[in-house]
């Protein structure tokens, strides 16, 4: 009967270890999370089905540090892994750019700054103390003779929780690596063009958005006045930024019969014409409306930039004097309510995760214009609910700053300051085409189409939100995004940059980016009462069930021998 018995348990762990050997193979799980966060979309599956050339990803996340950081590691790994299990192509690696003597280590490092790659500092603690530490939370993404960069970690905001930025970044993983794929496989560069001729911002003015644009798209300029028709199969999309002078009737016909063939734009448009330079050495200031002639080219498509400003307590600072100490004035920043901080939508794939984007002198947008065929509209960038409007001819006074604002005013918002539309938009000129503009078509083989097929568009009721600071005598520049006064660095460019691969997204990968890995933290305070009780159960309930099945087996064993 022993002999039997030790067969069978012989038979029963040959089984066990055959089926694991075997399941090591095959690349099949079940995903009973909530939020589904081990399911790979569809989008994503069918991007990495088209790589048919080995693609090499180097993680430089590997050594020792902090707990959030290991775990940002381990699920990168996670994902590569899933990668690579639908597409052996697909292939990673983690390395140590710390690692070697210091000499390796400094040209490592080198290196990687001449890349683009910045590390960030964390501390360590240490028998004798703290030590400060450098970490690349970057991955590079190689295929044939390009490389793209993905930055691993999402900005932290001051006062969050160092989880919550790991967790938001964790839950971009599948996306960043997708759209790194995807953008090495482009047999074509799009082209991105900026509008020009009308006083919009410069090249040295949007040169940090375009330094991040240039490895994966070509970037230039254009004038309408002296283009002949043309379309998305040419111009991959357009930025119309900050214009601050009239579009003639051409110009605008040009730019219709564009977006009537699927071409895609972004608005970045001021109503009223002001900015800080304005209040220089005067009390207040009364701006004047831009006359564009867009408004009603805007209104066909779906939307009306309101002409007003958008005054929200969510603002950032601005210097005013407070005082003087002989001949010197003294400055302090105070919060002003003109210069907002818009909420980004987070739900939406362009705007999920990020913080928020610094505006100056918005404007409102208004959505509820009839179009006569259906579009879909998505507010990307809002006021706080603590917000109001003041409409044009308003006065605007610098002096605000100097007070609290009255709460009980300000609560009108939200208020749309950014919104994405998508369909079939109708022409500006459909039923009233002049004979110049039908010959300047068909002398290019073309015809008027009176409504578009689908596309997309945004309009930004603020012309700054691609503008970097710069210094002109110099020709330097600072990140897009980069507050003056605060010296922090808000989400414009993210937001810009994810705005445009959402325009020329077709696969549907962004909506990656919608990805929820929901963070479940303990409760803190909890925790400590109930730690003797939780640390008692978890190392005396495993022995007391072990004891219960030795005891339990022993007397069954017993029973059955004594029978027999």
């Amino acid at each position: 009967m022993k002999k039997v018995d030790s067969i069978q348990w012989v038979i029963i762990t040959a089984i066990l270890i055959a089926v694991n050997l075997v399941a090591g193979y095959i690349p099949a799980r079940i995903d009973l999370t909530e939020e589904k966060r081990f399911t790979m979309t569809s989008a994503t599956e069918n991007i990495l089905a088209k790589v048919e050339d080995p693609v090499f990803i180097e993680v430089l996340l590997e050594g020792e540090f902090p707990a959030g950081f290991k775990r940002l590691r381990d699920e990168t790994e996670e994902m590569l892994r899933d990668f690579s299990n639908i597409n052996g192509q697909i292939e990673y690696g983690f390395t140590n750019p710390n690692e070697g003597s210091i000499a390796e280590v400094n040209e490592n490092r080198k290196l990687l700054s001449d890349k683009g790659i910045k590390p960030i500092n964390f501390q360590v603690q240490e028998k004798d103390g703290r030590s400060d530490r450098l970490l690349y939370p970057y991955a590079i993404v190689s295929y044939k003779s390009q490389t793209a960069l993905v930055n691993l970690l999402e900005n932290n905001v001051p006062g969050q929780s160092p989880d919550v930025a790991v967790n938001n970044s964790i839950s971009l993983l599948e996306y960043k690596f997708a759209n790194a794929v995807q953008k090495l496989l482009r047999t074509k560069r799009p082209l991105i063009a900026y509008v020009e001729g009308h006083g919009e911002l410069n090249e040295l003015q949007t040169r940090d958005l375009n330094i991040s644009l240039s490895p994966y798209y070509n970037i230039g300029r254009l004038r309408l006045d002296t283009m002949p028709p043309f379309g998305p199969d040419q111009i991959g999309a357009l930025l119309i930024a900050k214009p601050r002078g009239a579009f003639n009737e051409r110009e605008k016909f040009l730019l219709d019969q564009y977006i009537m063939r699927g071409g895609r734009v972004i608005w970045m448009l001021d109503r009223l014409q002001i900015n800080l330079d304005s209040l220089q050495g005067r009390g207040a200031f009364i701006p004047n409306d831009y006359e564009l002639n867009l408004d009603d080219m805007l209104f066909k498509y779906g939307i009306r930039i309101e002409p007003n400003l958008v005054l929200d307590v969510q603002s950032t600072k601005v210097p005013i004097v407070v005082g003087q100490v002989g001949n010197a004035a003294q400055f302090d920043l105070r919060p002003w309510p003109y210069h907002v901080l818009a909420n980004p939508n987070p739900t939406h794939p362009i705007t999920k995760s990020l913080q928020p984007v610094n505006l100056f002198f918005p404007s409102e947008i208004d959505t509820t214009v009839r179009t006569k065929l259906p579009i879909r509209r998505h507010m990307l960038l809002s006021s706080t609910k603590n917000a109001l409007v003041r409409f044009s001819p308003v006065r605007v006074n610098l002096e605000d700053a100097r007070y609290e604002p009255e709460l009980e005013r300000y609560n009108k918002g939200p208020f749309p300051i950014a919104v994405l539309m998508e369909g079939q938009f109708s022409s500006l000129y459909e039923n009233r085409v002049g004979s110049d503009f039908a010959q300047s078509l068909a002398s290019i083989g073309q015809e008027f189409q009176p409504q578009s097929v689908e596309s997309r568009m945004i309009v930004i009721a603020d012309g700054d939100i691609a503008k970097n600071q710069i210094n002109p005598e110099q020709g330097a520049f600072k990140p897009l995004g980069l507050n003056p006064f605060e010296q922090y660095v808000f989400d414009n460019k993210s937001f810009m940059l994810n705005a445009l691969e959402y325009l020329f997204d077709e696969s549907g990968v962004i909506s990656a980016r919608n990805r929820e890995v929901k963070l479940r933290l303990l409760d803190g305070a909890r925790a400590r009462e109930e730690k003797t009780f939780w640390q008692a159960l978890n190392v005396g309930l495993p022995l007391l069930i072990l004891g219960l099945f030795g005891l339990g087996y022993n007397y069954l064993r017993r029973r059955r021998y004594a029978r027999s």
